[in-house]
Formats: structure tokens, C-alpha cells, sequence
């Protein structure tokens, strides 16, 4: 079975275009929340902060042509995956052979939201008997990944995954997994989600998990997620691949675990994201006391964040009070189906620098919450081996394992 590398990584978020921009925030704590952009004019809203991108021109970065077929969703992905080519060093263009053997795994929360609302109107509130012809290829859940696959010619296996806020982790899953077994050389995996929509931002209100102040993951005065837009795209190799080229290597993907809660459709089960990392640790032959930190999934609801402290407590036991663990959603906000692959580069960014990312706009400790959270600063300190939680609603769990490479 082959090992799993990962050598690049692209990242589009409210904290700008690219994954330093992001990295630069979560080490300084600096959020990207602000106040709501309204997508309707003279509609009052609960919802009160999101992280969005600012200042975003798709223009700039996309002929006319291609751009008439892109939502939103998939123009953040595609972003997202140009950064993450440019810096494996991968030349797709010159080398069929590669193409070929290149697969391409995307996962999303909602897909096109933007472009079903958009045509949803114009049939409900305009009376209008037609929509717009690409409104399909628009708004398809496997969008993202097809228009990364035509952009950069990758021919091999190439699909989406929905599994809301842990389709990333669920992505990057597949892909490894195809990697291990001889299916494919290279993957373009992550996520990607922007979902700011009027009915999708109802569709939050409607739920009363969204905060009307900021995200506060793990901390007493939490009051709930803040919604944001996304996407992260990263580069998966075989080691044997990355070795033969020469390619620079971020982190190697040590493992991964994934379960069900098979219980509630929202409420979070311990139990799941316990099998989770207990897999995780298995697949990449870890024992608990090697993990050294835990970018946690950490929402900032009151339910998500106690019962994934639980979850924590259960399965590394004495080792857990010597656990730094943060949740970067302070600063980056809850992007759904891209959180998992924004979170990413917060792993890779810790192991590259030696530095935790802090758990931002941490105010007074939650007695349900006793981990250390490296609240609000960043901790200078070398760790080798790290994992990285998704839980999402419809009690689907996801768990990265990476560790520091060595050859």
C-alpha cells in the first residue's frame, strides 16, 4: 500500500485569496467575521456576522466564456486549486501521462447555492416560465470537481462528495484512498462552499445554531456557528511519485477514520466522533500519547463543543489534559463542506512553522470545555503528529491523521 503526501495546497477564504493570507490570520487570531453582506436589498435579517469574501471580482480571474458557467461555488474551488498546482510544482499541461493518472475529488455542503436561489426567483417571485440553460451544470454538487478536472485536463477518477461539514475530510479520504491502492498517482482534493444565499441564510436562521456576535468556540459565552464562504484544494501524492520528481512535501497524510452517529440528524454523538479518531489512530498506526495537538471541529455551539471535549477525554485519556487542541473558526468562520480543507492548512501550517494556531475570540472557560485550548495566542511548539476532526449534521464524521514527514 502505497504512503500518501501531501505537496501543495490552495485556499480561498474571508481572510483573502490563498492559503497565507488564512495561515497569517489564524497564528495572529485575526478574524475575517464582519457584518452580514445582505444578498437582498430592504430584507431584514437575524442573521447579524459572516466571514465572506470581500471585494471578490470573478472577472479578474475568469474569461467571460467560463465564467458563464461557474457558480460561485465552483469559482472558489477552481481558485483554490490553481494555488495548490502552482506549488507542487506539478506540470499537468506537458505530461498526458500524469493527466491520466490524476484523480480529482471535490466535496461540497450545498453545491450551487447561489445559482438555484437566483433561478428559484425569477420562477417563484418573477413569474418567469424559463431558467438559465447551464443552470444544471451550474448548480450540480459535482461541479466543482468536473470544472478542476476540465481546467487542468486531469482524466482519471474524478467525483464530488456530500457529506455537509465534513465533505472535505470525506474528500481527502477518497483520494488518499485511491492513492494507497494504485488507482491514481496524484489527487486534487478538499472543498469548497458559498452558500450566503437569502433563502440559505433562512434556511440557518430558521435552525438558531448561528451567532449574532462572533464564533467563541469551546469558551463560556459561545453563542453558535457563524456561517462563511470557502474553499481549499490540496495536492496528494504517492511518496513514490513526490520522491521520483522531487517535489517538496508538506506533511504526510498518516491516516484517516471515519464513522456514523446512526442516531440523531443534528444533535452530535460522542460515540461517532469517538470511532472516528480511534480509526484514525488505528489507520496510521499511532498511539494516543504521539498526537500532540488536535485542530478540533470546534463550532462554537453548545452542544458541538462539549460533546466533542467528551469525545476527546474518551479516547486519549490521562493524555488529553497534555492535548493542545484549537478551533481556527474564530477566524475563517464555519464554511461547511470547505471547513474541513480550510483547516488543513492550519495543520500543514503548524507543522511547517511550529506554531498552534490559537482558538480566537476565546473569552471565560466552559466547565463542560476543560481541554487547553491555546486560547487566542499562538504557541510556539514542535509536534510531529496532529489530527484534524470533521463532525457534520446527519452525524457523519471524518478524521485526519498527519504527521511531520520523514523519509
Amino acid at each position: 500500500m502505497h504512503r500518501v503526501v501531501i505537496t501543495g495546497m490552495g485556499a480561498v477564504s474571508a481572510l483573502g485569496l490563498g492559503a497565507d493570507p488564512l495561515w497569517r490570520a489564524m497564528v495572529e487570531g485575526r478574524s475575517g467575521i464582519r457584518p452580514l453582506q445582505s444578498p437582498a436589498e430592504n430584507v431584514s435579517l437575524r442573521m447579524k456576522v459572516a466571514a465572506q469574501l470581500e471585494d471578490f471580482d470573478p472577472s479578474v480571474h475568469f474569461e467571460s466564456g467560463q465564467l458563464s458557467l461557474l457558480d460561485r461555488v465552483s469559482q472558489l474551488a477552481l481558485l483554490a486549486a490553481r494555488e495548490a498546482v502552482a506549488q507542487s510544482g506539478l506540470d499537468f499541461a506537458a505530461n498526458e501521462a500524469l493527466r491520466r493518472r490524476a484523480a480529482t475529488v471535490v466535496g461540497t455542503g450545498v453545491g450551487g447555492e447561489f445559482s438555484r436561489d437566483e433561478q428559484s426567483q425569477r420562477l417563484y417571485r418573477d413569474n418567469s416560465t424559463r431558467i438559465h440553460p447551464l443552470s444544471i451544470v451550474r448548480l450540480m454538487p459535482n461541479a466543482p470537481a468536473s470544472q478542476i478536472s476540465i481546467e487542468h485536463g486531469l482524466a482519471g477518477p474524478a467525483f464530488g462528495v456530500v457529506s455537509a461539514c465534513a465533505s472535505s475530510n470525506h474528500a481527502v479520504t477518497q483520494a488518499a484512498t485511491m492513492l494507497r491502492c494504485g488507482l491514481a498517482d496524484v489527487a486534487l482534493a478538499g472543498g469548497t462552499d458559498s452558500c450566503l444565499s437569502l433563502s440559505g441564510i433562512r434556511g440557518w436562521e430558521a435552525m438558531r445554531v448561528v451567532a449574532d456576535d462572533t464564533c467563541r468556540p469551546f469558551c463560556k459565552q459561545r453563542r453558535g456557528l457563524v456561517l462563511a464562504e470557502g474553499a481549499g484544494i490540496c495536492v496528494l501524492e504517492t511518496l513514490a511519485h513526490a520522491q521520483q520528481r522531487g517535489a517538496t512535501i508538506l506533511a504526510e497524510l498518516a491516516g484517516f477514520g471515519m464513522s456514523a452517529d446512526a442516531d440523531d440528524i443534528v444533535a452530535p454523538s460522542a460515540q461517532g466522533a469517538i470511532r472516528a479518531m480511534q480509526s484514525a489512530l488505528d489507520d496510521a498506526d499511532l498511539q494516543p500519547a504521539q498526537v500532540g495537538y488536535i485542530n478540533a471541529h470546534g463550532t462554537g455551539t453548545m452542544a458541538n463543543d462539549a460533546t466533542e471535549t467528551r469525545a476527546i477525554h474518551a479516547v486519549f485519556g490521562e493524555h488529553a489534559a497534555r492535548l493542545a487542541v484549537s478551533s481556527t473558526k474564530g477566524v475563517h468562520g464555519h464554511a461547511l463542506g470547505a471547513s474541513g480543507a480550510l483547516e488543513l492548512v492550519a495543520a500543514l501550517g503548524m507543522l511547517r512553522q511550529d506554531l498552534i494556531p490559537p482558538t480566537a475570540n476565546f473569552l471565560d472557560p466552559d466547565p463542560a470545555c476543560d481541554l487547553d485550548y491555546v486560547p487566542n495566542v499562538a504557541r510556539e511548539q514542535r509536534i510531529d503528529t496532529i489530527l484534524s476532526n470533521s463532525f457534520a449534521f446527519g452525524g457523519l464524521n471524518a478524521v485526519l491523521a498527519l504527521r511531520r514527514f520523514q523519509s
